[in-house]
């Protein structure tokens, strides 16, 4: 009997030791990452009734909101809170171009792994054609000499979100790279399975074309051929709406994004995380990149069309807050000087959202925000009768607006410094790069 109690007491105390080690982790885990009360989103929106009331009540509008309220040490280093409203990893919004953010990255650290000396962002980027889907890309007319490259494309894809300049990522990176790297990152919920704003079938998009990197003397640096993906998709289930339109003909059932472009609203706030604060994140959760790499990023992540010297964009065609929907909306103003967004947007099928980094440089104030919204109250898809104009651009404009005023008055500890944040954005002035 004594023999017993004692194995007892035993277990006993060794379960808890493993209680005590798992708490200990929890904390080390969300050391830097806290959530915040529950409620606070939820009070922000009700300060302004006439503006979101009619909105958040309306499940068909599949709203969902991430902010994270960031506050620095005396060391500089930043503690997040994050503060969620209806957030569900289970309630599917089509990214549209916000896929693009984590593809850019993702062509960056590609270059790193192949390893060959000279191989850059700079490197001029051919792609070939393998059949009758694809096509070819031998030059870049918006480049300062007629070359296509990596970083370019990247431009291109944070200051106009440019389709085209994706596909050709899409098209180095291949489905499996692309796929398997966010896996194992963490993203397990991630699928990034098709090019954008060209109908290919679900077997097209798997082959991607042979791409050949050279130096600007032409010297081959890197050859890939052809690449037929493998990738095993997760068995999915999703069907919204109640017709769509297909070939111009109006088909009475449901559209299907079961094969089509995933990446839920956690996710991408945390991939703009770990872009922006690469040391706060675990490290399983960071991309393969260079301190430059991180500068390009962000420095085209937060600049304007109109400080763009290749390309030249139009300003009457392409204003500067085109990309920019937290605080702007679709609204063609001029931004406030002193307040920068580092940001990826994406509209598509009645879903707008926008994953933000907003800084202050006057103010001394930064926060991030991450909102989706589903504009398509007639229940019918590829009608382009979606609600952008009157329900999605200025629900997030005010959502922006509102958290903004929020964070101007409240207190923090420490004044950040947001120095590694300013960039030298006006190449209109300068020699471009």
């Amino acid at each position: 009997m004594a023999g017993t109690i004692r194995f007892i007491s035993f277990i006993a105390a060794a379960l808890i030791v493993l209680l005590m080690d798992s708490c200990t982790t929890s904390r080390k885990m969300n050391k830097k990452i806290q959530h915040g009360p529950s409620d606070l989103i939820e009070r922000i929106l009700a300060q302004h009734p006439e503006q979101f009331d009619s909105i958040v009540r309306n499940d068909e509008h599949r709203v969902q909101i991430l902010y994270t309220q960031i506050d620095r040490t005396k060391n500089n280093r930043p503690k997040f809170t994050d503060h969620f409203y209806h957030v569900d990893n289970a309630k599917y919004f089509y990214p549209a171009s916000t896929v693009k953010l984590p593809v850019a990255a993702l062509a960056l650290q590609k270059l790193n792994e192949i390893h060959k000396k000279d191989l850059d962002e700079n490197s001029t980027m051919i792609t070939e054609q393998d059949n009758g889907s694809q096509t070819a890309v031998y030059n870049d007319p918006t480049t300062s000499d007629g070359r296509p490259t990596v970083g370019h494309y990247i431009k291109k894809i944070f200051l106009e979100s440019d389709n085209d300049a994706f596909n050709r990522l899409y098209e180095f990176l291949g489905q499996e790279y692309i796929n398997n790297s966010l896996q194992k990152m963490g993203f397990e919920d991630a699928q990034i399975v098709h090019r954008l704003d060209i109908s290919l079938t679900e077997e097209q998009n798997r082959q991607t074309n042979p791409v050949r990197f050279f130096d600007t003397s032409s010297k081959p640096l890197y050859e890939q051929p052809a690449v037929n993906s493998m990738l095993a998709l997760k068995s999915r289930d999703i069907k919204m709406g109640k017709a769509y339109m297909s070939n111009g003909q109006l088909v009475n059932a449901p559209i299907d994004f079961s094969s089509k472009n995933r990446l839920n609203l956690q996710d991408l706030h945390e991939i703009l995380r770990s872009l922006l604060f690469p040391k706060a994140v675990p490290r399983k959760k960071r991309f393969g990149l260079r301190s430059n790499d991180y500068e390009l990023l962000r420095k085209y992540m937060s600049m304007y069309p109109s400080e763009s010297k290749y390309p030249a964009y139009d300003s009457s065609a392409v204003r500067d807050t085109y990309v920019k929907f937290l605080l702007y909306g679709a609204e063609p103003v001029v931004p406030a000087p002193y307040i920068r967004i580092f940001n990826k947007i994406g509209v598509a099928y009645g879903f707008v959202t926008d994953v933000a980094y907003i800084v202050d440089f006057e103010n001394n104030i930064e926060f991030m925000l991450t909102a989706t919204i589903h504009c398509n109250s007639d229940g019918i898809y590829n009608d382009d009768h979606y609600e952008y104009d009157s329900v999605g651009y200025p629900f997030l404009k005010n959502l922006g607006k509102a958290v903004y005023d929020y964070e101007l008055k409240r207190v923090r500890k420490n004044v950040p410094d947001l120095s590694e944040f300013r960039f030298d954005w006006n190449e209109r002035l300068h020699a471009s790069h």
